[in-house]
């Protein structure tokens, strides 16, 4: 949630900011909501110095004997109450107003960020390896894995619908060997903690990151049966639930920075159409992935940014992967996120970059919903920053894997680091 105090002192600017990302900020709607605040606001002020001053003459009219006077201003004091009662009902209810408008506007792009209003104005800023060279017709992932009956949807459909799949043979060996290699990298040599999550989380700790209340149509929800308790939902990414480690807390300064790793399957209704995604393992209702979760000093969140973007891609230079960076256009990035790297794999099968990858900044936007924060030198309470990224997509990955690593007869030679985890040169269809 964006800081109110730059909405109140610096208004154009953050409508200026929001605007590179493609936002129309509400102006009118907010100057109205927040005219009314300060109006009621002062109106409190007024009724509470006048039944304070009140109150004072009442006990001086009384040692002056003034009794029947003291009594009558008794009753008009006691109808400020009722005045002031009426007016913190109507101040709560534009107050939550202007909360409901916070909670959907975006963080603000940092300035740094590249100028654009899509994808196609991100600005590339590295690329990694070469394009592999096949001396014969390359398949996709969904040709290689029909030679292995590694992949099947139809089978997945008639269980969950569309946009799922069971992952068999080989092709499951595979999965979980990058699931234990990412996992095994990020503890051993980038300094992660290994974390367990759940995977049904309140409502509230979605609002902390930001996916609620905008992102609603995303997200799966699970209802309780009888109507009482609490509503949950599945997580759309291990994201959620690790930054909200330190929801409502004071971490301890020292502590920083915090890194957090998790493995989890991801959950996400996928409700837009994505053409050509919508075939094949690429763009799922459920997929798993390796998360990254900082949780930093404000003063060290932009050298955290890029330690997490190296840690990321550690993970593809490891597996011999031919990859790009591009920075996203304000246009391109995220609800909570102020700048973004991506990561975009090569794909020979689609003979292009895709995106395996986010690796965001979210300053203090998310932690100001979740109230995280520590003990700056002062001893006063400061909101830490967050970052998140994915370290990285298990599903796209495997896909990078058996169509860089394919063989002409069919097979998959497994790329070196993975050997200790397959136990095998080559996987044979």
């Amino acid at each position: 949630m964006l800081d109110p105090k730059l909405l109140r002192h610096d208004l154009d600017s953050v409508v200026a900011k929001l605007a590179r990302k493609g936002v129309e900020f509400d102006v009118t709607t907010y100057k109205a909501l927040e005219t009314k605040r300060k109006s009621l606001q002062l109106d409190t002020e007024a009724l509470q110095n006048k039944r304070k001053d009140g109150s004072k003459s009442v006990g001086l009219l009384m040692k002056e004997g003034k009794i029947a006077e003291a009594e009558q201003l008794k009753t008009e004091i006691a109808g400020i109450g009722d005045q002031l009662a009426a007016i913190e009902t109507e101040f709560h209810e534009v107050q939550e107003g202007l909360d409901r408008l916070l909670m959907e506007t975006p963080n603000l792009p940092d300035g740094s960020v590249p100028d654009g209003a899509s994808e196609d104005d991100n600005v590339e800023v590295a690329v990694v390896g070469q394009k592999p060279v096949f001396g014969f017709a390359v398949r996709d992932h969904i040709e290689i894995g029909e030679l292995f009956s590694g992949l099947d949807f139809d089978r997945a459909a008639q269980l969950s619908g569309s946009r799922f799949v069971t992952i068999h043979g080989a092709f499951a060996r595979l999965h979980r060997a990058l699931i234990q290699y990412m996992l095994d990298l990020h503890t051993e040599q980038h300094g992660y903690s290994e974390t367990y999550v759940p995977l049904l989380v309140d409502g509230s700790v979605l609002e902390g990151t930001g996916q609620l209340p905008k992102f609603k149509d995303d997200l799966f929800r699970i209802a309780p049966e009888d109507g009482g308790g609490r509503e949950r939902y599945l997580i759309p990414t291990a994201e959620v639930p690790l930054t909200n480690l330190v929801r409502d807390t004071i971490v301890d300064a020292a502590s920083l920075p915090q890194q957090f790793v998790a493995h989890t399957p991801c959950f996400r209704a996928e409700a837009g159409s994505y053409g050509r995604d919508v075939r094949g393992m690429f763009r799922q209702h459920q997929f798993d992935k390796v998360e990254l979760v900082w949780i930093t000093h404000p003063d060290h969140s932009w050298d955290a940014l890029e330690s997490l973007r190296a840690h990321a891609e550690a993970v593809l230079t490891g597996l011999g992967l031919h990859y790009r960076v591009v920075d996203l256009c304000g246009g391109d990035l995220g609800f909570s996120a102020s700048r973004t790297y991506d990561l975009e794999v090569w794909l020979p099968g689609q003979d292009q970059f895709r995106e395996i990858s986010s690796c965001s900044n979210c300053l203090d936007f998310q932690a100001r919903r979740m109230q995280a924060r520590f003990r700056n030198e002062q001893g006063k309470p400061e909101l830490v920053h967050t970052l998140n990224g994915s370290g990285v997509a298990i599903g796209r990955c495997l896909i990078a894997v058996v169509e860089n690593y394919q063989n002409e007869d069919g097979s998959i030679t497994v790329p070196e680091v993975l050997k200790p985890y397959i136990k095998a040169d080559l996987l044979t269809p």
